[in-house]
C-alpha cells in the first residue's frame, strides 16, 4: 500500500532557494507506485499545498493536514527538505514530534545542538582520530575583547555565524585589523559567532546515513575553489568550484575516515541523512572537523546525490530507503 508523504520545502532564511530545488529533485525520485506525494510549502506567510489545476490549500497545523474538495488527507509521514531554519534547527521535529507524525530528518534535539556550531564540537571532542580547530564563541551584546581573541588565536581565522548553513555571512580574516568587521558581518546573520582558526589542508565532505538498519558512508568528495574559501557562490555558481567523487583517497585512509564519521554519526544520534565536513591536513593525516549538516542539499549538483551515484546506487532507491528506515 502505499504511503501518503509530505514534502515540506522553502522555510523563512535565505536558504529557501536551495531548499525548493532540493525538494524538485527528490520529488523527481520518490517511486509513485511507492509513495503519494504532496509538496508542501512553508514561508513567512503561511504553508500551503499548490496543486497545479487549483488555488493554494493552506495546511491545518493543528494536525498537519489539508482538505482538498472535501476530502481531508492526513500523511504517513514528513520528507523535511528545509535548509536552515525552521527545518534544520528542531523546531519542525518538536511540532511533528508533538503530532506523533514521523519524519526523514535528525530529531529535535539533534538538530537544534548540530544547528549551533560551536555545540556540535563541544559533543564530537575527544573521538578517536577527530581532531577540532582552536576556536571562541561570542554572543552579541557580550563582553569580548578584540585583543584578547587576536592573542589567543593564530592568524588566518574563519569568522562564520554560529547558527546558519551555505557558508552565509562567513568570511576569512588574514589581518588582524580586519576582525571586527568580520564579526560585524557574521553578526548580521546570527546573535552568535564562531572565530576558529584556519587549518591548511584538503577539504572533504562525505554523507552518512542509516539504510536497512546500517549506518552507510558514501564515497567522499573532495572540495577545490580557487576562491578563499568555500562560499555560498563556491557553492552553488558552476564552475566556481571542482568537486572529485569520489574523492582520491588511498583505501586506508578512505576506512580511517568511514569509522571517523560512522562515530560522529552515532555521537550525535543521528538519523536520515546527514553530511559532513572535514579538512584533512599533510599527507592524507590528520582529519579535523569542520561540520555537519543535517539536511544538506539534494539538488541535480549537490554532494549528496553525487555519492549516492558514486556507489551505484539510484536516488529512487536511496530515498525509498531513507523514508523506510525513518517513517516505516
Amino acid at each position: 500500500m502505499k504511503k501518503t508523504i509530505a514534502l515540506l520545502t522553502g522555510g523563512t532564511t535565505g536558504e529557501w532557494v536551495i531548499s525548493v530545488k532540493s525538494a524538485a529533485t527528490i520529488a523527481q525520485n520518490l517511486d509513485p507506485d511507492k509513495f503519494e506525494v504532496y509538496k508542501i510549502m512553508l514561508t513567512q506567510q503561511g504553508w500551503f499545498y499548490e496543486p497545479a489545476d487549483s488555488m493554494k490549500i493552506e495546511v491545518d497545523r493543528n494536525d498537519f493536514s489539508l482538505t482538498i474538495r472535501g476530502r481531508r488527507i492526513t500523511f504517513d509521514g514528513v520528507f523535511i527538505c528545509i535548509h536552515g531554519s525552521p527545518g534544520e534547527d528542531g523546531k519542525l521535529q518538536g511540532y511533528f514530534d508533538m503530532l506523533g507524525l514521523p519524519y526523514t530528518t535528525c530529531d529535535a534535539l539533534t538538530s537544534a545542538i548540530t544547528m549551533n556550531k560551536g555545540y556540535t564540537k563541544a559533543v564530537v571532542n575527544g573521538l578517536p582520530g577527530l581532531n577540532i580547530a582552536r576556536s571562541a564563541q561570542i554572543f552579541k551584546g557580550g563582553d569580548h575583547d578584540f585583543n584578547q581573541l587576536k592573542a589567543d588565536l593564530k592568524l588566518p581565522f574563519f569568522v562564520k555565524p554560529n547558527n546558519g548553513g551555505s557558508s552565509i555571512g562567513m568570511s576569512k580574516v588574514v589581518r588582524a585589523d580586519d576582525l571586527e568587521e568580520a564579526v560585524d558581518k557574521a553578526f548580521k546573520e546570527d546573535s552568535q559567532v564562531l572565530i576558529e582558526e584556519f587549518i591548511q589542508g584538503r577539504e572533504f565532505t562525505i554523507g552518512v546515513a542509516k539504510l536497512d538498519g546500517d549506518i552507510v558512508v558514501l564515497p567522499a568528495t573532495e572540495v577545490e575553489t580557487k576562491k578563499e574559501f568555500f562560499d555560498f557562490e563556491a557553492k552553488y555558481t558552476p564552475g566556481v568550484a571542482t568537486e572529485t567523487t569520489p574523492a582520491l583517497l588511498r583505501p586506508e585512509t578512505r576506512e580511517r575516515v568511514a569509522d571517523i564519521a560512522r562515530s560522529v554519526y552515532r555521537k550525535l544520534n543521528c538519523r536520515g541523512v546527514v553530511r559532513i565536513d572535514f579538512i584533512l591536513t599533510g599527507d592524507e593525516g590528520d582529519f579535523y572537523f569542520i561540520e555537519i549538516n543535517t539536511i544538506p542539499g539534494q539538488t541535480a549538483t549537490s554532494f549528496i546525490p553525487q555519492q549516492v551515484a558514486a556507489m551505484g546506487m539510484k536516488l529512487n532507491d536511496f530515498y525509498t530507503k531513507l523514508i523506510r528506515e525513518t517513517i516505516g
